[in-house]
């Protein structure tokens, strides 16, 4: 084949024979001109590509191999953190010569606190779901944990129900804290309660359970509601459920013609209702507004590469990404900005609701002690008086005080657990052979345990509906109160709130064959009363002569850290049942 010109492009090159020496023409432009600057270009270019390697290298350098960081976080908020996670490391962070590897592992709360606290972090970034898990933990002394340096999200503790109740709820329940209240106060039978089934969250082991018992007790103080907000408190305390999921689940389950509400972030409402479409709920949010779940970011590790590598992370979890990925999981940001997730054709208010205002330590810890003492059990001997001025008539009523005060300790019987133990004597003179006032109707025992084929809980009932006045006989209150008090702190069981109840038309002592008298029987309980081992006395009097006893009665509660009450009417035993319930929460300290 012949061979192909092209001087006419190339200024006389030849492609198969080069010329021994290149042919000069100043006169034509040619590719002599464009290969300088091409050549210049290509020479800067190599220049900013090398740059940038070392650049990028600097920047990606994991010459001194792997920098991991152990990251621990609450089960509802590790899904969206490990993918975060995910993305940041493959985009190689370097920290002097070491790439960051974030790992993310689920633990809850509480779980990861006791850790902390005994001083064995597996974690060296802690993301916890509540600032009040953190407060509690850090409101010991002994436990050294830093404060928390921001917060990654945030998600508010509402109520909810099932969609296919809301309707039903409408016309019982006013989403509010102070509705809530009302509806789970169990000295409140025909209150809201009776259409509404309340369901709570484990305060010690989940913390939209405690942010929402903060939020109540708050709300209660607001509204001057303290004794319902106990009965609330006791009554829930046997309807806790010991996660969200599980609380969530059982709403849309039919038990019963009451409708279930309960609480819980709104953030795992949506994750519910986007694993469940066929099982709805929806958030209810409280008139007076709510804590929030707040995610912070506690940096426990005290290893100075490991803190750079948190606080690098920390800033990863700002970007607009990390916060796409939040967002997409139900969380709002810690300004309350939330995403498409919680828009309003899905049943969420996009509008973040009206901020409580955060608890201190003391609060916190207070209410954890609260309810903790709240739960402990109930052991108590009720002292029936069946004097003989028991059997006169009660002005305006079908009654006589024997039946009213019958009628006050079975009332005050159904506010107990089942798993409370309870017992009566009665009282008078000489009920159990010469000299002895008092006689033994139910021994103290489990409201459940069986005595000769009968529940003891439906002994007690039984007695009460069945119990007579002795006609001719006196009040022998001391000897009895002394025997009693005897046996109690004999068998004072520690796990226990142990009381002695006082049922009495309030006449105080009257034994006129002797017996104690008011000072010996003060000098006795002051002597055997012991606070590390509290056995406290209340007394309910129910009658028109019970104010002349008022001051002997006071003494002797006083005495053991108990109260004494007069009730003018039957239905005041409610609330003195509640404020005996009180006494518990502070005992043996209650006045100061």
């Amino acid at each position: 084949m012949g061979r192909h010109r092209t001087d006419e492009f190339d200024g006389g090159y030849r492609a198969q024979e080069p010329s021994p020496a290149p042919r000069r023409r100043a006169a034509r432009g040619g590719r002599g001109r464009v290969l300088v600057p091409l050549a210049g270009a290509v020479a800067l270019a190599v220049l900013l590509g090398v740059a940038a390697f070392v650049i990028f290298n600097r920047e990606h350098d994991c010459s001194g191999g792997k920098l991991p960081l152990r990251v621990v976080a609450t089960p509802d908020i590790q899904p969206a953190l490990n993918k975060i996670a995910g993305t940041y490391n493959k985009a190689l962070h370097s920290i002097d010569s070491r790439c960051v590897e974030v790992t993310v592992a689920k633990e809850a709360a509480s779980r990861t606190a006791n850790t902390l606290a005994a001083g064995k972090a597996n974690a060296d970034l802690w993301v916890a779901d509540s600032s009040l898990a953190v407060s509690n933990l850090r409101s010991d002394p002994a436990t050294a944990v830093p404060e928390p340096s921001g917060s990654v999200a945030t998600s508010p503790v509402v109520l909810v129900t099932a969609k296919s109740s809301a309707a039903k709820l409408a016309g019982s329940l006013q989403p509010s804290w102070s509705g809530l209240i009302a509806a789970a106060n169990v000295a409140n039978p025909d209150g809201p309660g009776k259409k509404v089934r309340v369901l709570a969250l484990d305060p010690q082991k989940n913390s939209a359970g405690m942010a929402a018992l903060l939020a109540a007790a708050g709300s209660a103080k607001e509204a001057g509601q303290d004794k319902a907000l106990v009965g609330a408190l006791k009554e829930l305390s046997g309807q806790l459920v010991s996660d969200p999921t599980a609380l969530l689940a059982s709403l849309t389950v039919k038990s019963g013609s009451k409708v279930p509400v309960g609480v819980a972030s709104e953030q795992s409402v949506h994750v519910h209702n986007s694993k469940k479409p066929d099982a709805q709920v929806v958030p209810l949010y409280p008139a007076e507004g709510t804590l929030s779940l707040d995610y912070p970011l506690v940096v426990v590790t005290k290893d100075a590469a490991a803190q750079k590598a948190a606080a690098d992370f920390k800033r990863e979890l700002t970007t607009e990404s990390a916060v796409r990925v939040l967002q997409g999981q139900g969380f709002r940001g810690p300004d309350g900005k939330g995403g498409d997730t919680l828009s309003k054709s899905k049943g969420f208010n996009p509008t973040p609701p009206e901020a409580l205002p955060a608890p201190d330590v003391k609060t916190v810890a207070s209410m954890t002690q609260t309810w903790s003492r709240l739960n402990l059990g109930s052991r108590m001997l009720t002292l029936l008086d069946v004097s003989g001025t028991m059997a006169l008539p009660v002005p305006s009523t079908n009654m006589t005080r024997m039946q009213a005060i019958a009628k006050i300790a079975t009332e005050g019987l159904g506010l107990f657990a089942a798993d409370s133990e309870i017992g009566i004597w009665a009282f008078s003179t000489h009920l159990d052979g010469q000299g002895k006032d008092w006689r033994e109707m139910v021994s103290v025992g489990p409201l459940t345990e069986t005595i000769d084929g009968t529940l003891r809980k439906d002994m007690l009932i039984k007695e009460l509906a069945t119990v007579q006045a002795k006609a001719t006989g006196d009040t022998g209150l001391n000897d009895t109160l002394k025997a009693a008090y005897t046996e109690m702190t004999k068998s004072y069981q520690q796990d226990k709130i142990n009381t002695l109840l006082i049922l009495t038309d309030g006449a105080g002592n009257d034994d006129p064959q002797g017996g104690l008298g008011n000072e010996q029987m003060l000098e006795f309980l002051k002597k055997t009363y012991n606070p590390k081992r509290p056995v406290s006395i209340l007394i309910i009097a129910f009658g028109p002569d019970a104010p002349k006893g008022k001051t002997q009665m006071d003494a002797l509660a006083k005495a053991t850290g108990g109260e004494a009450y007069i009730a003018k009417d039957v239905l005041q035993v409610r609330d003195f049942f509640l404020q005996g319930m009180e006494r518990r929460l502070c005992a043996p300290k209650c006045d100061g």
